[in-house]
């Protein structure tokens, strides 16, 4: 006989719940944004590195039986291996199916490894299921044997989606009934292991972005580097997976324009607040220049003259520094830099310059959608642990322990809109989403940063840790031995006969069922995948045609998502190469039988969007060979059209007439249009 859980009345519940979010913006800082006219993204400044970014980074590609490849992401983390210039880490391995050939338009990305991200110890993962624990618990020491779990399936993103659903309601409708005890486990060691898998994708997003930025050895075409950076974001979203392919070059593109414009903001705005306090303000850049974190720094020359100075704490969040006793017998790091007369930072053996000792204050994220996001105070250690527990405290409470829901109580509904409609509008440096992702990138900036001094990047880590919630993360030395460890597993895994080629063998012939099936079956295939926690996936058997009907299948995929783009601007002659176009209408054309409603629609569109002659043809001829019901409504749609020029009404009138009058969709679109 099952528990039941304890029975509270809603009313006192929701009570609670207002209680409990009223007291955090109590106790928040009241910060509000300045009030821009516009607001434009500010670039920082260039830094000088020590190495060329070009050195920081290089690729490998271990060729893997049966027609793929494993490409893979190294660093020389100077950061950690500061001895050890020679000494390169792999940070990110990808599947590429090739089907065995060079030609690009059959290419499959299959798998995405980011080798920080390993199995959680034992320990770990009863860490992870412990209720309010926000703390590590230790390192994992060594990596198993086995071959590393990929993070992300970009052959079948779709997937994880429906894994959510399941899991979701799995745990509504079999744990969440056991009671407080039971919900409040089993929801922190999901919790734990989503992020901890977040963490890992916003590391792998950031090596991507960094090595396509520094203009390394080309590692992917710009499809390939927009479909993977677009899916590592979108797993953030709960139906991320299910974004058509032709719109993760628009998604891509606008969320790397909002987060510089981000980025820039916060850097203009805490530097501007930094001046104001007297304050000295020092972005840190990753190796492409771009600054993601920075540093506030106070003068011991300052402390001593400047004790009476007022002080606000907007936007900064941090202790004032005039009255501070401890700066003034501060016995921690203190960084000394030399200036001329004009305050200019200048080598210690310029004539004239005078040297100036730095107390380190706090650290900053520049990725928050509102205001710089406080991640290290060199004073207070639990004042940014704080910061980062409020987001999971709220969930834990009202969930947990209250069992609250946004979609089932009214009450607090209400109250969470208002609370957080409050701490967005103010500004407030609480319940930030975007604090995982700031953490894992201060992490790589740690470790491929040259110009912090040794001292305070280990000072910055070790405060790191102890900021870190999640019971399954391990700190940066470790990780970066257990990404040697899980590379070699992986390239192992690759050679082995039944290793990766197996799994690569599976993952074609589970490719063939949408050419077999038609969307009843998939789905009842889909639905035995997930009742038996994905032990049954249905595959067909890999015939001698089989490989050749995949080669097809993906040509026409790449053929037509390319037209797809196409389609998707209004002149065709001043965006697109026209003999690209015609080349990929060419090809759906010569095998128009297996080609679906995208391509139909493509042909159509650029038909109408070009006045080239042969272009025109060759859409016709596309849209002829297709011989389907869609296909026969475009052709009817096109002649209807009113706007269509004298040049495209002559052409489709003569490509069909030179048709037999059996043949011609047109003809026969209007013959049953008119017996109906």
């Amino acid at each position: 006989m099952g528990l039941r859980p304890p029975q509270r009345g809603p009313r006192s519940k929701s009570f609670l719940c207002c209680v409990l979010l009223s007291l955090l913006c109590a106790v928040s800082p009241a910060t509000q944004l300045l009030a821009y006219g516009q607001e434009t993204a500010v670039d920082p400044p260039p830094a000088a590195q020590a190495k060329k970014p070009a050195d920081i980074f290089r690729l490998e590609k271990v060729p893997v039986a049966g027609g793929a490849e494993l490409v893979t992401i190294f660093a020389r983390l100077d950061g950690l291996n500061s001895k050890a210039d020679e000494q390169w880490t792999p940070l990110v391995s990808v599947l590429r199916d090739t089907l065995g050939d060079i030609d690009p338009e059959n290419d499959r990305l299959r798998y995405l490894w980011p080798l920080t991200y390993t199995r959680p110890t034992f320990g770990q993962r009863v860490a992870g299921a412990v209720p309010f624990l926000y703390s590590r618990v230790g390192n994992k020491k060594t990596a198993s044997g086995k071959a590393p779990p990929p993070v992300l399936d970009l052959s079948q993103p779709e997937g994880e989606v429906w894994q959510k659903i399941f899991w979701t309601a799995l745990q509504s409708i079999l744990l969440d009934p056991y009671g407080a005890p039971v919900r409040a486990s089993t929801h922190a060691y999901r919790r734990s292991i989503t992020d901890y898998r977040k963490s890992h994708i916003a590391r792998a997003l950031a090596v991507l972005a960094l090595y396509e930025a520094v203009k390394g050895p080309s590692a992917f075409s710009a499809a390939e580097s927009a479909e993977l950076q677009a899916r590592l974001r979108l797993t953030d979203k709960t139906f991320g997976g299910l974004v058509d392919d032709i719109q993760l070059r628009p998604f891509y593109e606008k969320q790397l324009s909002t987060l510089r414009d981000e980025r820039g903001h916060n850097w203009e705005l805490l530097r501007q607040r930094a001046e104001a306090e007297s304050l000295v303000f020092e972005p840190l850049q990753m190796p492409d220049g771009s600054a993601t974190h920075a540093l506030v720094w106070v003068t011991k020359t300052d402390l001593a003259t400047k004790q009476s100075h007022p002080y606000s704490s907007r936007f900064l969040n941090i202790a004032d520094p005039w009255s501070d006793k401890r700066l003034v017998n501060w016995k921690g790091f203190v960084e000394t830099r030399y200036y001329d007369s004009d305050n200019r930072p200048v080598p210690a053996d310029t004539p004239g310059a005078h040297p100036v000792e730095l107390i380190p204050l706090a650290l900053y994220g520049l990725d928050n959608p509102k205001i710089p996001m406080l991640l290290v105070d060199f004073r207070d250690a639990l004042n940014p642990k704080k910061r980062e527990m409020s987001r999971r405290v709220i969930e834990d409470v009202t969930r947990n322990v209250l069992a609250l829901s946004r979609f089932g109580d009214l009450p607090f509904f209400l109250s969470r809109t208002v609370f957080d409609f409050v701490t967005g509008r103010r500004g407030m440096d609480i319940n930030q989403p975007s604090r995982l992702r700031t953490y894992s990138q201060l992490k790589l900036l740690l470790a491929l940063n040259q110009s912090l001094d040794p001292e305070l990047r280990d000072l910055i880590d070790s405060r790191l840790e102890k900021v870190s919630l999640n019971p399954l993360e391990n700190d940066l030395t470790a990780e970066a031995k257990l990404a040697q460890q899980q590379y070699e597993a992986l390239v192992a895994y690759a050679q082995k006969p039944d290793g990766l080629s197996a799994r690569l063998d599976r993952d074609r012939r589970r490719e063939l069922v949408p050419l077999e099936h038609g969307k009843a079956a998939q789905v009842m295939f889909r639905l035995g995948n997930l009742l038996s926690f994905g032990r049954y996936t249905h595959r067909e058997d890999m015939e001698p045609e089989m490989e050749a009907r995949l080669d097809v299948s993906r040509r026409l995929a790449y053929h037509t998502r390319f037209l797809r783009e196409v389609a998707s601007t209004p002149r065709i002659e001043v965006v697109w190469k026209l003999d690209e176009v015609m080349r990929s209408l060419l090809y759906i054309a010569e095998h128009g039988e297996e080609a679906n409603s995208a391509a139909t629609s493509a042909a159509a569109t650029i038909f109408l969007r070009t006045e080239d002659h042969e272009t025109r043809r060759a859409c016709l001829e596309s849209l002829s060979s297709i011989n389907t019901r869609k296909a026969k409504n475009e052709l009817l749609r096109i002649s209807q059209d009113k706007h269509l020029d004298p040049a495209g009404k002559e052409l489709l009138g003569s490509f069909l007439n030179a048709d037999k009058p059996s043949t011609d969709p047109l003809a026969a679109s209007r013959e049953k249009a008119g017996s109906n």
